[in-house]
């Protein structure tokens, strides 16, 4: 059965969207950006209802501050701690056999995960696509250009465009200039905190990565360098070829499907 349900935080009001089953484990799902609880193509509505169908795993999503049917100010997701510990209170509240919460985020949800979850207490954490990057203009990350330049090279087709014309040379120029700027992505303030908040933890995680998406390709460059070694003893990896950041093809939600069963199993 789906419940909405009117819970507080912070003086303001969030909105939450509870998948009821029976079972013990819950999972719940913190959207990224500024995307409501729906997700992308009702993806994580979807989602919710047949984890708990499926599995008898009660689900809850909700809206942060600011977003959606939620009241208040977006401060973005370095500032949702209390969002997610607010959603986790009204989820044992409206589900009180859990005696283990499970966590999902994608994007920048993921990033805020892994930074808070220590003390939001949660039991395992399934990261989907980790924004690690400080954006500084419209541009991708400097790894996802690097990746599409180096794909390109290997293109006969895009030197055939080149030389007709068929590209644009004024994004090719910035893209080549945002790449040669030693910019140190790997070393963002999101990326540090992130790699120190992982490394310290105790709770075991898992990284679920789109091989083709922009922001997983800027995670990537920053989880191989020394910054994560730490906290790259401990991660489990799962990725998958698509460039998919909301995993929304219909065999990118199998799999994505498939590793959040495995997950609360």
């Amino acid at each position: 059965m789906r419940q909405l349900i009117a819970f507080p935080c912070a003086g303001e009001t969030l909105a939450g969207t509870l998948d009821a089953a029976d079972g013990s484990t819950g999972l719940l799902i913190v959207s990224g950006g500024n995307e409501i609880r729906i997700g992308a193509h009702r993806g994580m509505a979807l989602l919710a209802q047949r984890v708990a169908s499926a599995l008898d795993v009660p689900v809850f999503r909700f809206d942060r501050r600011g977003i959606g049917d939620s009241t208040g100010e977006n401060r973005g997701f370095e500032s949702s701690t209390d969002d997610i510990a607010a959603a986790i209170a009204a989820f044992r509240t409206g589900m009180p056999q859990l005696t283990r919460i499970v966590a999902f985020g994608n994007c920048d949800a993921a990033t805020a995960l892994g930074l808070f979850h220590a003390q939001l207490g949660l039991d395992a954490l399934l990261l989907a696509n980790p924004w690690v990057v400080e954006a500084q203009d419209e541009l991708p990350p400097a790894a996802a250009i690097r990746a599409r330049y180096a794909e390109r090279l290997r293109d006969p087709g895009a030197w055939f465009r080149l030389l007709r014309g068929g590209v644009n040379l004024g994004k090719l120029f910035r893209g080549l200039s945002k790449i040669s700027q030693n910019d140190s992505e790997d070393e963002s303030r999101p990326a540090a905190a992130l790699a120190k908040a992982l490394a310290e933890s105790t709770t075991p995680f898992t990284l679920l990565l789109a091989r083709g998406d922009n922001t997983a390709i800027a995670f990537l460059d920053a989880w191989r360098r020394p910054l994560f070694d730490a906290a790259r003893q401990r991660a489990r990896i799962e990725q998958l070829d698509t460039a998919s950041h909301s995993f929304a093809r219909p065999e990118d939600k199998e799999w994505l499907f498939d590793r959040i069963s495995e997950a609360l199993a």
